[in-house]
């Protein structure tokens, strides 16, 4: 349904080096950097696996709640981003593990970005 999704950032180096870690054990990385020149000097960044689809940048920083979701192809890789993220300095909105109320094979975590944003990372493939 969407091809790519973007917001703001209140501290950008801190927002990308939370992005680089957490989102690697998903297989996604930062795939572009946009050239100051196009952007009237904002940082942004673009991250994927194999096109950028996941956007920050520090302008305008988003306001209020956000929650993003990622696919993970494996429950090991929920438990791989929970742990990186937590490493790089998110906070636990809700440790991996089942979430049956979701769905019967809903296996997330969930953790607050610097700004606060909700991020997750689920795999829905049964066990």
């Amino acid at each position: 349904m969407f091809d790519h999704v973007g917001f703001g950032v209140t501290n950008f180096q801190r927002s990308a080096a939370f992005y680089d870690a957490a989102l690697a054990p998903l297989g996604i990385r930062k795939l572009y950097v946009v050239p100051k020149e196009f952007t009237g000097g904002v940082d942004a960044v673009g991250y994927g696996a194999a096109r950028p689809m996941f956007w920050i940048s520090q302008q305008d920083a988003t306001q209020g709640k956000l929650h993003v979701a990622f696919a993970a192809q494996t429950r090991a890789q929920v438990d791989a981003f929970y742990e990186a993220a937590m490493k790089s300095g998110g906070r636990d909105n809700g440790a991996p593990g089942l979430r049956p109320h979701y769905d019967k094979d809903y296996y997330g975590a969930f953790v607050l970005d610097p700004d606060g944003f909700n991020v997750e990372a689920v795999c829905r493939a049964p066990e």
